[in-house]
This record gives C-alpha cells, sequence and structure tokens, in this order.
C-alpha cells in the first residue's frame, strides 16, 4: 500500500516512518512511503507557497497552484489513491474510517496544511477532509501520519497477527482490557490470578469485564456504538455489582 504525503517537510515524514513497524513495514515492502514538496512546483524565485488572504485577515493561505501541482505528482504516483486533505474542520477520526480506508483497497495521498489553511481550492481536490481532534496543530504531518500508522496496521504482515489489530482498542467499540506480562509479582503487584489459572472461558469473561470497566470509566460514549454479543449483558451487570462492591 502506498502513502503519499504532500508535504512542505518530507524529512519529517521521512524519519517517523523509517522506525519501529512502519519502518520494518517499509524494508518488506508492504508499504510505501513516499513525499511530494509543494515548494518543488513553486514559480517565483523565492519558491513561494502560500500567499496573503484575500479579502483581508491574518495569516498567509497555501497557495492552489503549488499544491495542485504538487497533487498532480501525487497522483502520477499512485493513480488509484484517495486524497484526504488533513485540517480542523474535518471529519473527526474514528476506528471506524480507519477501519473502513484499510478495506477500501486503494493507496491514500495527504495533503499536509500549513500556516493559516490551504485555499478552499485546493480543498476541493480531497475526497475527504480529516481531523485528528478538536484542537489546532501546527501543521498537517503529525495528523497525517497518526492516519498511516492506523491505516497500516491493516495490512497484512505488517503486524504478526492481523488479529493483534482487530482485537485492539476501538475495534470492537470497546477500549481494551488490562495486559499482563512477567514478573509475575512485582513490589507488591502481582498479576490477576484468574489469568494464571489457563481456564480460557473465565479469563474470556475476565477480559470481557473489563472492557466493559474500562469503557464506563473512560469513554462511556463508546457503548453507543457497540454491538452487544450473546453473554454481554449477564457480564456487564456482574462488572456493575463487583465495581459496586469496591
Amino acid at each position: 500500500m502506498k502513502f503519499v504525503f504532500i508535504t512542505l517537510f518530507p524529512e519529517l515524514i521521512a524519519g517517523a516512518a523509517s522506525v519501529s513497524i512502519l519502518g520494518r513495514a517499509q524494508k518488506e515492502g508492504l508499504i510505501e512511503v513516499l513525499c511530494v514538496n509543494p515548494r518543488d512546483y513553486a514559480t517565483d524565485r523565492h519558491r513561494s507557497v502560500d500567499d496573503t488572504t484575500c479579502g483581508g485577515g491574518a495569516g498567509m493561505v497555501l497557495r492552489v497552484d503549488t499544491y495542485l501541482a504538487a497533487l498532480e505528482k501525487a497522483r502520477c504516483l499512485a493513480p488509484d489513491a484517495l486524497v484526504a486533505a488533513l485540517t480542523p474542520v474535518g471529519e473527526t477520526l474514528c476506528q471506524a474510517r480507519v477501519t473502513a480506508l484499510s478495506r477500501a483497497g486503494r493507496d491514500l495521498i495527504f495533503l499536509c496544511g500549513h500556516y493559516e489553511g490551504f485555499d478552499e481550492r485546493i480543498l476541493e481536490e480531497a475526497d475527504l477532509r480529516l481531523s485528528v481532534g478538536d484542537f489546532v496543530m501546527t501543521g498537517g504531518e503529525l495528523p497525517a501520519l497518526s492516519v498511516m500508522d492506523a491505516v497500516a496496521r491493516f495490512v497484512p504482515g505488517v503486524l504478526g497477527k492481523l488479529v493483534s489489530a482487530e482485537e485492539d482498542s476501538f475495534s470492537g467499540s470497546l477500549l481494551e482490557h488490562p495486559q499482563y506480562t512477567r514478573p509475575i509479582s512485582y513490589e507488591g503487584k502481582k498479576v490477576p490470578d484468574i489469568l494464571l489459572s489457563g481456564d480460557h472461558e473465565k479469563i474470556g469473561a475476565w477480559r470481557r469485564k473489563k472492557e466493559f470497566e474500562a469503557t464506563l470509566q473512560h469513554r462511556p460514549d463508546l457503548f453507543s456504538t457497540m454491538t452487544w454479543q450473546k453473554g454481554d449483558g449477564r457480564l456487564f451487570l456482574e462488572m456493575l455489582g463487583e465495581r459496586h462492591k469496591k
């Protein structure tokens, strides 16, 4: 899968994408990360990519000519790609959108903004507009990297097991249950006995209740989108009873 970044700072993208799981995925040919710099398509001697706002106002706006020229190059690199503009006014990224992008079978081109933002004519070329939250950042590179990281996890082979991506937090609309490893006991803090019992049915029930508990405590809004499974009602009530006893 190709990820093409239209960015003024390709070194930022290259550095972040060259390490850990993404770096290994590139070396193995599972994903390809490319950058196109709009400054390469500037036509004046200052290589300008922005200009003052029409109608007046503070800040500089990214120029349509340089960015659409860069987008044309990006489309040559990934002809069937979806174009995603990273902007604070975009749809807030969620796991459902990540899953949809991973299953679309298409590469991704990211439009990374800076300064006051994009000329609206640039945004009109995007297939979708994405935000990573209700806050403003200095540029679109870090949000775009977040989108790539989330989507790349679903590319076959990027993770050791695809089930790892499908079972992680948010994939089932609930937060993930707690995880433990050795040492079994550390400074008086022990791994819960149930996880050492070998009883997979009881372990599964414990984990499901912990998912309910974590979601109730930290993200109760997620219950509105979850799909209830057989036995969930009983486990949810058991979780509430156990919380009440604490």
